[in-house]
This record gives C-alpha cells, sequence and structure tokens, in this order.
C-alpha cells in the first residue's frame, strides 16, 4: 500500500527546453513549492552548421542548469529526495570518460544525417523507432563519422548528458563536479527509443549493437528508476513530461495538445505501433504511451488570422450552431496521421465571407480530425478516451473545447499542470511513493 510521504521531503524536475531551461519542485502532495527559469541566450543567425564542441549549446545547457539551481532556497535543496531530467527527444551528442564533450550536439530536429538513415532504414525493423534523418541513432552514426579521432566514452541525449552532470557532483546542494566520480553512460527507455532500443524486450537488439560500439551503448534505466545511490532519477523526453503533468496516468486517460500541429497521446495497455502514421509506443510505468500528431493545427490558423484576429473572434463563434462545412485545414499537401498520405489535400472552401464563420469552420474540421485520430489509434489497438486533457494554446479557446467536447463524447477534464519540469517532478514523487 502507498506509504504517507513526510511533508518536509521535497521532489524536483529539471525541464530542458528548446528556448530554456526550468526547475520545479514539489512536495510530497503535489504541490509546488520552488521554481525557477533560465532563458537561452539567442543563438546568431544562421546558426553554424558544424558548431564548435566547447563552448557550445553544452555550456548553455549546463549554465542554465546551475542558474535555477542556484535559485531554489537552501532549506528545499537540502531536502531534495530526487530530481529527474527532461529534454528534447533525439538530441545527442558523444563525451569522453569524464563527459566532457568531444561532439556539438545535435539537436532534435537536426536532419542531416540522411546518408545514415537509409542505411539504418536497410537493417532496422519496420516498428523501430530509431527510422528517419532526426534520429538520434543516425545523428550518433553521423558524429562517429565525422569525429573519429576523439576519445568517445558515452553517446548521451541532452537529459543524460545534464543528469550525468547532477550525478557527478554528488551533493544534494548544488550541481558542483567532481572529478572522481564516473557518472554518464545511464539513460532512461523513452529517449532511448530513437537511439533503437527495444522497449518492448528492453534490450539494445543485436541490429544496434552491429552498428553502434559497445561501450557507447547506455545502461537504460524506466523513466523515474533511481540511479545509484543519490537522488538522480531516470528521466524521460520534453513531451512526455508534459503528457504526464496533465495528471493522466490511467488507462484511457487521453491528452491533445492544440500548439502548431494537433498531437494525440494516450496510455494504453499494450504497445501500438503504426510508423506509416508516425505511431511508436514509450513504456509508461506498467502501462504504454501511444500517439499521432497531425499537420492540421495552430500554425494553419495563423495562416489565415494574426493573433489579434482571433482573439477579437473567437467570443463571437457559435459551437451550437455548425457550419456544416467539410474543411481539412492544412498549410500545404500531406498529412501523417490519422491519414498517411503526403498528398493529403488541404480542404478550406467554399469560404464564407463572414471571418467569424470562415474562423468556426477551421475549428470544426480540426475537432474531426482529432476525432479520427482517437478512432484511428482505437483501431490499431489503444483504448479510446476515457478522459481527455487540453494543452497548449488552443486550450484557452473555450468554444473549440465545447465543440471537441461534443464530437468526441468523453469527459473533458482539467489538467494538473501544463510544465514538463512539473511532469518530471512527478516521476520521482511517483518512485518514492510506493
Amino acid at each position: 500500500m502507498p506509504v504517507a510521504l513526510p511533508s518536509n521531503c521535497y521532489y524536483a524536475g529539471l525541464d530542458l527546453g528548446t528556448s530554456g531551461c526550468r526547475l520545479m519542485v514539489i512536495d510530497g502532495n503535489r504541490v509546488v513549492r520552488a521554481e525557477a527559469r533560465v532563458v537561452y541566450p539567442e543563438e546568431p543567425s544562421p546558426p553554424s552548421p558544424l558548431p564548435e564542441v566547447e563552448g557550445g549549446k553544452t555550456a548553455l545547457w549546463w549554465d542554465a542548469v546551475q542558474q535555477v539551481m542556484a535559485e531554489i532556497p537552501e532549506t528545499i535543496r537540502a531536502n531534495l529526495q530526487g530530481i529527474a531530467v527532461d529534454g528534447t527527444s533525439g538530441t545527442i551528442l558523444l563525451a569522453d570518460a569524464e563527459g566532457n564533450p568531444t561532439t556539438p550536439a545535435l539537436m532534435y530536429n537536426d536532419a542531416r544525417a540522411l546518408e545514415q538513415a537509409r542505411r539504418i532504414a536497410a537493417i532496422a525493423p519496420r516498428d523501430s523507432g530509431a527510422h528517419g534523418a532526426t534520429s538520434s541513432l543516425a545523428k550518433l552514426l553521423w558524429l562517429l563519422e565525422h569525429y573519429p579521432d576523439q576519445a568517445h566514452a558515452y553517446a548521451l541525449h541532452q537529459a543524460d548528458w545534464i543528469a550525468g552532470k547532477l550525478r557527478r557532483g554528488g551533493s544534494r546542494t548544488a550541481p558542483t563536479p567532481s572529478p572522481t566520480c564516473a557518472s554518464f553512460g545511464f539513460s532512461d527507455e523513452n529517449n532511448c527509443l530513437k537511439l533503437g532500443y527495444d522497449p518492448v524486450k528492453r534490450e539494445w537488439p543485436a541490429w544496434v549493437k552491429n552498428l553502434v560500439p559497445a561501450h557507447l551503448l547506455l545502461t537504460v534505466y524506466a523513466p523515474g528508476q533511481k540511479v545509484g545511490e543519490n537522488i538522480i532519477h531516470a528521466g524521460t523526453t520534453d513531451s512526455i513530461a508534459a503528457f504526464i503533468a496533465t495528471g493522466a496516468s490511467e488507462l484511457g486517460d487521453a491528452v491533445t495538445s492544440l500548439g502548431s500541429t494537433i498531437a494525440l497521446k494516450i496510455i494504453s495497455d499494450k504497445p501500438v505501433f503504426a510508423p506509416e502514421f508516425g505511431i511508436y509506443s514509450h513504456r509508461l510505468g506498467d502501462k504504454w504511451l501511444a500517439g499521432g500528431a497531425s499537420n492540421s493545427g495552430g500554425a494553419v490558423l495563423l495562416q489565415h488570422f494574426s493573433r489579434d484576429d482571433l482573439q477579437r473572434l473567437t467570443p463571437q463563434l457559435q459551437p451550437d450552431k455548425p457550419m456544416g462545412l467539410d474543411y481539412y485545414p492544412l498549410s500545404k499537401p500531406g498529412e501523417r496521421f490519422p491519414h498517411a498520405d503526403p498528398q493529403w489535400q488541404p480542404r478550406l472552401t467554399p469560404r464564407p465571407v463572414d471571418d467569424v464563420q470562415f474562423l468556426q469552420a477551421m475549428l470544426e474540421g480540426m475537432s474531426r480530425i482529432e476525432h479520427a485520430g482517437w478512432q484511428r489509434l482505437h483501431e490499431l489497438g489503444a483504448p479510446y478516451p476515457r478522459t481527455l486533457r487540453t494543452v497548449g494554446g488552443g486550450s484557452r479557446n473555450p468554444a473549440w473545447m465545447q465543440m471537441r467536447a461534443k464530437l468526441m463524447g468523453v469527459p473533458l477534464v482539467p489538467s494538473l499542470h501544463d510544465e514538463a519540469a512539473f511532469g518530471a517532478a512527478l516521476l520521482v514523487l511517483r518512485a518514492n511513493y510506493v
């Protein structure tokens, strides 16, 4: 049975986002007791295609982590029971035995590893998460080929490198490195999916071992699992941490992110793999997290309306009076989910003269896309949503929420939180609450 947690124990989540670093500390009742945030300095535009190893992105990350840690009160830092790090999925670097970077960090959206991706495609199983030029495996092979003479000891995702730096500090109160503690070489099942890790068999498959030197393959932990004897816990990716932050935790709990795209995630009792729809499954405790993302979303709205327009028009929407137009809002041809068709055509005609009606028809079309997405996931083996939480900018549009609630036919429940750092902290709390 669960045990009561002392009120003076704290659990921290550290989020390495695309624009900054955020730390959140919660207590045993999931109440935020401290938080801090640092925005990364702007990079030169355009950024160098081959950044220098020293003083590059990793230095920015570590400086930001030290800053947010320093802002947490000493009384809280001294009573931290654990900390987990989430980072951008697919961001990877190589490091030496002491954790010093031996290559640049290639970011989550870096797609230079085209030739390496082709080699992976020739031997990887169809349902592997390592397909594509942006996978961490493709980028790792690119780095090994372009930096062959370095003393590479570890291949590390963004979250892995930061967690190793923190673990190496050996201190509950400050992330100060110690030269005597070898603390790298571990990761989590979520980050390792795009490195070729098999989450079903929970092992590095033979085909990955044939591509990557054995000493670079990480020791893989379940997200939230404690790593060794100090306070570091295995982390996760930023998107999964954001899912966890909502409070979704039971079979059939679903989350829709209404941002630039429409992204769906649901807790399933079995994994769902459908690469043609961009669907892979991550382990989440004793369950699975499956999902997909449509190319429709807020980015399409901003092609037709300014943000001021959206704010002005939204109160005039009439969700109880559907437009009945068969819209499929896309910025350009091509869809990945719930339809896998690179030639899928946008449908935004006929266009009403009234902008309010045009906006409403677009939102109704996006709601149908979301509904079709949940149906697609259900057809592939995931449950249909039992509850539905919403994050992202679209969640602040009450008319859209009303359209979606009616169409989905499931309760729309409020999210516990919308910050990935909160989700990472929940991972730590749940690991201690056994």
